[in-house]
């Protein structure tokens, strides 16, 4: 009886020290930091804008 209360308490406290493991890379991989950016993005928006423009103007 002595064995088997003793690896439920090991079991117990294993538990929470998984979950902190498991928060401390969750918290790393969440807090990295992006390298992308905005840049391409806001060249096919400016290249967008310029095309609607042209559209626009050839049909007035």
């Amino acid at each position: 009886m002595g064995l088997e209360v003793g690896m439920a308490a090991l079991a117990w406290l294993l538990i929470p020290l998984v979950a902190a493991f498991g928060a401390g890379l969750w918290g790393t991989w969440a807090g990295r930091s992006r390298r992308t950016g905005d840049g391409p993005e806001l060249d096919g928006y400016a290249r967008f804008r310029e095309a609607m423009e042209k559209s626009h103007s050839d049909a007035l």
